[in-house]
């Protein structure tokens, strides 16, 4: 019972916070342009893309009536990453997310490139589906280059899979396919907070979380998923 007032009362600022409580503005995309061409990505507004990496230069986002439409080509290795620069050690990240089948999800992936002791500057990850939310941290579990290499060598131990374990949990979420949902996710210090629709999902605590420098989002989606209103407020 104490445990449950700890956490309630930690998101109860999140809950009744206006736009102004998250802190300052530092991004905000609608997605309300037009593209030259049809043959490759073209976003805009400094968002960069996977897709001359992963799926051999195919259009994987397109820009549609006011928001943005990002899935995985046929013929891609990886799912699709849609990136925005930033930088903040506390803040919050909303967007609204429409999915078109049970089987979407979108990942809300915070990194560091300039961080060398993870696989490619992972830190944390949200990842929001139909049916569920997941909060994972990676900086200290599955992509610490220790932990990493371990398991791709095969020697990863009992004790280092359980810890890895433990970097993560999930919290059971349904949304409505076809229809708009707004996704916020804030980080204060070591704990991550997901907020759907006005309402918190959960919130997890890890190491990881409080990294000083959070640089880069990278949207991973590895079906579809219609995305639009992206904004980035900083605390800290």
């Amino acid at each position: 019972m104490k445990t449950y007032f700890l956490f309630l009362f930690s998101i109860l600022p999140l809950l009744s916070a206006s736009a102004g409580e998250f802190g300052e503005l530092i991004f905000h995309d609608t997605f309300d342009r037009s593209e030259s061409q049809e043959l490759k990505d073209e976003p805009g507004n400094n968002w960069t893309t996977s897709s001359d990496k992963t799926a051999k230069g195919h259009k994987e986002v397109d820009l549609r009536d006011g928001h943005v439409y990002i899935y995985t080509h046929a013929e891609a290795n990886h799912a699709t990453s849609f990136r925005q620069a930033f930088k903040f050690q506390d803040g919050t990240i909303g967007l609204r997310v429409l999915f078109e089948d049970e089987q979407d999800e979108i990942t809300l992936n915070f990194a560091d490139l300039e961080l060398k002791s993870v696989w490619a500057g992972h830190l944390f990850k949200v990842t929001v589906g139909t049916q569920d939310v997941t909060l994972t941290d990676q900086k200290t579990g599955q992509m610490d280059l220790k932990i990493r290499n371990a398991r791709n060598d095969g020697t990863i131990t009992k004790e280092q899979e359980a810890m890895v374990a433990s970097k993560g949990t999930s919290f059971p979420n349904t949304l409505k396919t076809n229809q708009w949902h707004t996704i916020r996710t804030t980080i204060i210090d070591n704990e991550l907070i997901c907020t759907i629709n006005g309402s918190v999902v959960g919130s997890f605590q890890s190491e990881g979380f409080a990294h000083p420098t959070k640089r880069l989002l990278r949207l991973l989606v590895p079906y579809n998923a219609h995305v639009d209103d992206v904004k980035i407020w900083r605390k800290k």
